[in-house]
């Protein structure tokens, strides 16, 4: 399974509260799982440069038409910010007919507690859904 490695765009202040954020994508089919895929290095670039990002990883499963998302944020007012700018408004708008399913999940952590571990993420996506 292709996977990201966790990337951090701007060290936390030691002992922060940062907000994480989970998600969880399924496209209708293969095509748009290769449209969600292609639109991948530009929404993590996009990450990169954020003001208070401090941490994102992507798991993918194309062929399963799945993916998941785990970013850390300084707010939550960072990461609307960001989703509120292209190029992530512009894709998510144009993704959202091919998706089956999206699920979120959203928490705060201390930020000595990065990076993330999957598990954790994995495991508040699928109690979510339930």
């Amino acid at each position: 399974m292709p996977e990201l490695p966790w990337f951090v765009p701007h060290r936390p202040a030691p002992h922060a509260e940062v907000h994480v954020m989970a998600s969880r994508f399924e496209t209708r089919t293969l095509r748009g799982a290769l449209r969600f895929f292609a639109r991948t290095p530009r929404i993590m670039w996009q990450i990169r440069t954020a003001p208070g990002a401090h941490g994102v990883t992507l798991r993918a499963r194309p062929l399963r038409r799945t993916f998941w998302t785990l970013s850390v944020w300084e707010s939550p007012e960072a990461l609307y910010r960001f989703a509120g700018s292209d190029p992530h408004r512009s894709s998510a708008r144009a993704l959202k007919a091919l998706m089956k399913e999206s699920d979120f999940v959203s928490w705060t952590t201390d930020a000595d507690a990065l990076p993330l571990d999957w598990s954790d993420a994995l495991q508040r996506l699928d109690v979510n859904r339930t």
